[in-house]
C-alpha cells in the first residue's frame, strides 16, 4: 500500500511538473458599439452615417499562445491569432486565418528571441504602442499619422530581439515577401504588386525593420527605422525609409507622449489603409498599403496626454499632424493633416471597460478642405 501511495505521488509531481513546462493559452478581444462620423469639403459635399461599429478601441480577435521548456534555459514560443469582424463574423487582414499574427519562435533569457513568421515590425512594437495615449484606438490612434507604426504586419518575416539590459532592449527583423499590397507611380515603374512569394525574393515587397527601447521606472524612450523594397520588376531601386523616436514621462498624475517621425519617397499605410497620401497618384485612398513614390515625402508629429481621473476612469487626449514636403503641396495641393482627438475610459473590471471617443480631423488624407467628425462610444471585453 505505502509502494501504491509513493508511486501515485511521485506521478503526481511529474505531471505537476510537466504542465509547468508546457502551456497553451486561449485569449481573444470583443468590441463593439455606436458611431457617428461626418466628413465634408468645402464645395458642400460629403456623407454622413451612424451605426454599430466594431474593433473602435481594440480591434476584435481571438488566439493561441504557447510555450514549452525546452531545456537548457530555452524555450519554444508560438502565437497565432485570428481577426474578425464581430458584427458578420468574417474574417479581417484580407480574409487570412490567422492574419493579425502566426509565427514561431525560440527564446532564452541570456540571448534574447528569434521568431519566423507573421509579425509586426518594430514601429509598431516600440514606437506608436506603448506610447500613444489612446491605447492605437482605432478612430484616434497615433498610426494615422506614423503609417509605419500603424500595426504594420510582416508576413514571411525572421525577427531577433536582444534580451532585456537593464531596461534597454533592440531588435532587427527582415521580411523576405510582407504581403502587403503596393501602387507604383510612373516614376517608380507603373503598376500595383500582389502578395506572391514563391522564393522570388527579388520580385516581392521586402522590408528592413530595426528598433530600440528604454523603460525604466517612469521614462519610455524608443526609435525605429524601416526600410521598403518595391518588387523589381515594378520599378528599379524603388523603396520607401520611414525612421521615427517617442517618448513618454509618467508623473502619476499625467502621462505625457510626444513623437516625431519622416516618411520618404512614398507613403506607408499600415493596416489602417486611409490614413494618408494615396491620393497623390491619383488613386482612391485605400487603393494599397503602400505607395512608392519618389520625391514624396511626409513629417509625423504627435502629442498627448493620459490623466487618471480614479482608479477605475481615465482620459486621455492627443493631437497629431502629418505635414506632406513640399514636392506633395506644389504638385498635389496637399495640405497637413491635423487631428485632435479624446476619448474617456471606465473599468467595471481588470477585462470590461466601457468608452467613448471624440476626433475631428482636418485635410483628410492631406486633402485640402476635408474634414472628418467623428463619436463613438462603446464596450469591450478581454479573455
Amino acid at each position: 500500500m505505502k509502494k501504491t501511495l509513493l508511486a501515485a505521488a511521485l506521478l503526481a509531481g511529474f505531471a505537476g511538473a510537466a504542465s509547468a513546462q508546457s502551456s497553451v493559452t486561449m485569449y481573444g478581444v470583443l468590441d463593439g458599439g455606436l458611431r457617428y462620423n461626418k466628413v465634408s469639403l468645402s464645395n458642400g459635399s460629403g456623407v454622413s452615417n451612424f451605426g454599430l461599429a466594431y474593433g473602435q478601441q481594440s480591434g476584435n480577435r481571438w488566439g493561441l499562445k504557447g510555450v514549452e521548456d525546452i531545456g537548457g534555459g530555452n524555450r519554444v514560443t508560438f502565437m497565432l491569432e485570428t481577426g474578425f469582424d464581430l458584427g458578420n463574423s468574417t474574417l479581417q487582414q484580407g480574409g487570412r486565418i490567422f492574419g493579425r499574427a502566426a509565427w514561431l519562435g525560440l527564446e532564452n533569457k541570456s540571448w534574447g528571441l528569434v521568431r519566423i513568421g507573421r509579425q509586426t515590425n518594430y514601429a509598431s512594437q516600440y514606437v506608436t504602442g506603448p506610447v500613444d495615449p489612446g491605447s492605437l484606438a482605432v478612430p484616434t490612434s497615433m498610426g494615422k499619422a506614423f503609417g509605419v507604426g500603424n500595426t504594420d504586419r510582416l508576413s514571411n518575416a525572421i525577427m531577433y530581439q536582444t534580451p532585456n539590459m537593464s531596461g534597454f532592449q533592440a531588435g532587427v527583423g527582415y521580411s523576405f515577401a510582407t504581403a502587403n499590397t503596393a501602387f507604383y507611380t510612373a516614376a517608380a515603374g507603373g503598376g500595383t504588386s500582389g502578395t506572391g512569394y514563391n522564393f522570388a525574393t527579388s520580385n516581392n515587397t521586402r522590408q528592413l525593420t530595426l528598433g530600440a527601447k528604454y523603460a525604466n521606472g517612469p521614462i519610455y524612450v524608443a526609435a525605429s527605422y524601416d526600410k521598403i523594397y518595391g518588387q523589381e520588376s515594378k520599378g528599379a531601386n524603388a523603396s520607401i525609409s520611414s525612421w521615427n523616436l517617442s517618448g513618454s514621462y509618467n508623473f502619476k498624475v499625467v502621462k505625457l507622449a510626444a513623437a516625431y517621425g519622416q516618411t520618404r519617397d512614398g507613403v506607408i499605410l499600415g493596416s489602417g489603409a486611409g490614413g494618408s497620401g494615396a491620393s497623390i497618384a491619383g488613386n482612391p485612398i485605400g487603393s494599397g498599403e503602400l505607395v512608392f513614390a519618389p520625391a514624396v515625402g511626409t513629417n509625423s508629429y504627435l502629442l498627448g496626454a493620459t490623466i487618471p481621473v480614479n482608479p477605475v476612469s481615465k482620459v486621455w487626449l492627443s493631437w497629431t499632424m502629418l505635414s506632406p514636403n513640399s514636392y506633395m503641396k506644389d504638385a498635389y495641393n496637399a495640405q497637413n493633416q491635423s487631428a485632435y482627438n479624446l476619448g474617456y475610459s471606465y473599468n467595471f473590471t481588470k477585462r470590461t471597460n466601457l468608452y467613448a471617443m471624440f476626433a475631428y480631423i482636418n485635410n483628410v488624407a492631406t486633402i485640402d478642405t476635408a474634414k472628418s467628425t467623428l463619436f463613438t462610444v462603446g464596450m469591450r471585453h478581454m479573455f
